[in-house]
């Protein structure tokens, strides 16, 4: 990775091996860890408003009535902002080290991995570097898509499945491949 972009923070690391987060952070997220694996995992499918309260006691920014699956797997609840009806399927990953924010109506299908982290491999002390997710209202992304650090997807656009997603994608198009690109309009309802 060359220089980060704009909308990056670079974390300082006195080593490869440190943590760049706090102790008080660190605690935090096993805390939530936990919290979720004797609270939420094992719950039915119906019983998501409790996960989405369990979500907002963590620091979640919730409007309205998200869905969130049991098997789910979110890093940093207080990094998280759902809008009203916005769905994270099955299986979806939110390694969000940076802040993300789910749209209204917008739907990651099982197994997205959104990832807001990665490393600077230009130097030797591998600092973290974390960058913003947004996924506007009404996207949806397929199964499988991976979405880098950085990246906001516009309104309505559509993803297709195990997509890789390397920059921002315009709002009300139908996009795939890897790296991820516009294809055509998506057609008007």
């Amino acid at each position: 990775m060359t220089s980060p972009a704009p909308r990056t923070r670079r974390f300082a690391q006195r080593s490869a091996y440190a943590s760049p987060w706090s102790l008080r952070v660190r605690l935090a997220m096993a805390l939530w860890q936990s919290a979720w694996l004797l609270f939420a995992r094992w719950t039915p499918k119906p019983a998501y408003p409790w996960r989405v309260l369990l979500l907002r006691l963590f620091g979640a920014r919730v409007e309205g009535h998200p869905f969130v699956a049991a098997s789910a797997r979110i890093k940093m609840p207080w990094n998280l902002s759902l809008a009203d009806r916005a769905c994270i399927g099955p299986e979806c990953e939110l390694y969000n080290l940076a802040p993300v924010r789910l749209g209204a109506r917008c739907t990651l299908a099982q197994q997205t991995y959104l990832c807001a982290g990665t490393h600077d491999f230009a130097d030797p002390t591998l600092p973290l570097i974390v960058a913003p997710i947004s996924i506007g209202a009404d996207a949806f992304l397929g199964a499988r898509v991976f979405v880098l650090p950085g990246v906001r997807i516009g309104n309505g656009a559509v993803v297709g499945a195990c997509s890789v997603v390397t920059r921002d994608l315009p709002p009300r198009m139908i996009c795939a491949g890897n790296p991820c690109h516009p294809l055509r309009p998506r057609p008007s309802s």
